[in-house]
């Protein structure tokens, strides 16, 4: 039974679908207003890691991660959605293009990158800018009901009013340090914590639309909302971010979401935490700043660096260091070399029976277990060990059910994928060659037994004398 963190409990709970077999679950994607980094894709591996095991524990999963492509204001985290320039706008007038032009190339990037690092596609990727009209629904009724109030064309949440605010980060308004946070506050806000779910546009502002308080753009908290609701209904079963979502962005979401519904938004808030390079917040300024692109020219695969995002668990703070991806891309590299030996070993002696269940259930525990990926990777190493320590004497008869095991595990569960030389068909010619060596050395004619296995080396094969007979490898 999978048992998942969840940050609204701050406890492991055991997990439990609104709809017997089925999940809906939200991830809060990228705004593409530049590459996505290699802490961006952290997160959203947990988000794929969660969908592939409850797949694999037989759920349909209906997945839903959004384009921000307007409204991501560059204050936002600051100043309750309303302070700063419009991120999309930013870049489009440093890069002399108009914002659709750098939404294009910017999601397309990301997708481009999610795709290389193996995340499953999702259902659906919304964008913003497409359900705008959704959003003007929503604030209405957010109006309607109370909770909102309008001044000068500005539309602001009036935190106040929902008195469980502050339950996901328990930033609640006694709790919250007074003007610790928000230095100068829009003047039309009547506290300074409320947050915008509209704004009006200034003259010169290029995305904005038609609206009942003003011509304008939405904010950036009400996005997610209105799209999860529009395509996942009232109360979701999961829904994924970084750790620096949960205030004020995901706090805002279960305001301005629930005061609609009357219902529950969310029942499992599922975060990953901040990503550090050599121990410190990654940032361009501090020249730590990596796509995965730059890891890539650096000669490492994107499944190198998926392994080390695994081997550290999503809950814990990760520190990016190259060493630390070399020993990922080891590791990686000693489940691969286990799977082609055991494709490609080849054997005289009477086969054995590997017994693997034990393995095979302490993966599945680990999984279970909060996706305990360093657990379960550790796991699999453990295994590879013992099958190579196998192959060293003799051939393993239930070869084919080890793969299929290992294959499901790191290539479906995991999502690291790896790229397995296919088995070639030892010839016809090798085979004799190897026969006649074993028959050469049960007459203990070693001077022919050497020849001939200088004439395999030759061939491109590797024969090892083992306590049980010949081995045979491919070099």
């Amino acid at each position: 039974m999978l048992k998942i963190y969840n940050t609204l409990s701050n406890t492991k709970e055991e997990f439990k679908s609104i709809n017997s077999g089925k999940v809906s679950m939200y991830t809060c994607g990228p705004t593409v207003y530049d590459y996505i980094h290699i802490g961006n894709l952290r997160s959203y591996i947990t988000a794929d890691l969660l969908n592939r095991w409850l797949t694999r524990l037989g759920y349909e999963v209906r997945s839903i991660k959004n384009i921000t492509d307007v409204g991501h204001l560059t204050n936002d985290d600051l100043f309750q959605g309303d302070s700063g320039e419009d991120k999309m706008i930013k870049k489009a007038k440093k890069e002399k293009k108009t914002p659709l032009e750098i939404a294009k190339f910017y999601e397309n990037a990301a997708k481009e990158s999610e795709d290389a690092i193996n995340i499953k596609t999702v259902s659906f990727m919304p964008r913003a800018t497409e359900h705008v009209s959704y959003m003007i629904k929503m604030i209405e009724k957010i109006i309607l009901n109370g909770f909102a109030y309008e001044k000068n064309g500005n539309v602001f949440f009036e935190v106040d009013k929902m008195k469980s605010y502050g339950v996901l980060s328990g930033n609640t308004l006694e709790n919250l340090d007074i003007g610790s946070r928000l230095h100068i506050p829009h003047p039309d806000k009547k506290n300074q914590w409320d947050f915008a779910l509209w704004l009006k546009a200034p003259k010169n502002h290029i995305m904005k639309w038609n609206s009942p308080w003003s011509l304008g753009y939405p904010g950036w908290h009400i996005e997610c909302s209105a799209m999860s609701l529009e395509y996942l209904g009232n109360t979701i079963d999961i829904h994924t971010g970084g750790e620096d979502n949960i205030f004020p962005h995901h706090e805002a979401e279960i305001a301005q979401s629930e005061c609609v519904t009357g219902e529950k938004f969310v029942n499992y808030w599922i975060h990953t935490r901040f990503l550090l390079v050599n121990g410190k917040k990654m940032s361009k300024s501090k020249g730590n700043f990596y796509t995965l692109s730059d890891i890539i020219k650096k000669g490492y695969a994107a499944s190198d660096l998926r392994m080390l995002y695994l081997m550290s668990h999503y809950r814990s703070q990760m520190n990016f260091t190259f060493s630390s991806l070399t020993q990922a891309k080891k590791n990686k590299e000693r489940l691969v070399n286990t799977i082609i030996r055991l494709k490609e070993s080849v054997s005289n002696e009477v086969a054995v029976k590997l017994t693997f269940d034990k393995f095979k259930n302490d993966f599945v525990n680990a999984m279970n277990d909060d996706l305990n990926t360093p657990k379960a990777i550790s796991v699999l190493l453990k295994l590879s060990t013992k099958i190579n320590k196998t192959l060293d004497k003799y051939t393993i008869s239930n070869s084919e059910e080890i793969l299929c095991f290992l294959n499901n595990s790191i290539q479906k569960v995991l999502g690291i994928k790896i790229e397995v030389k296919s088995v070639i068909k030892i010839p016809e010619k090798v085979m004799k060659i190897f026969k006649k060596r074993q028959i050469s050395r049960e007459n203990k004619d070693f001077q022919l037994s050497d020849k001939l296995r200088y004439e395999l080396k030759n061939l491109g094969y590797i024969v090892k004398d083992t306590p049980t007979g010949q081995k045979l490898t491919r070099i």
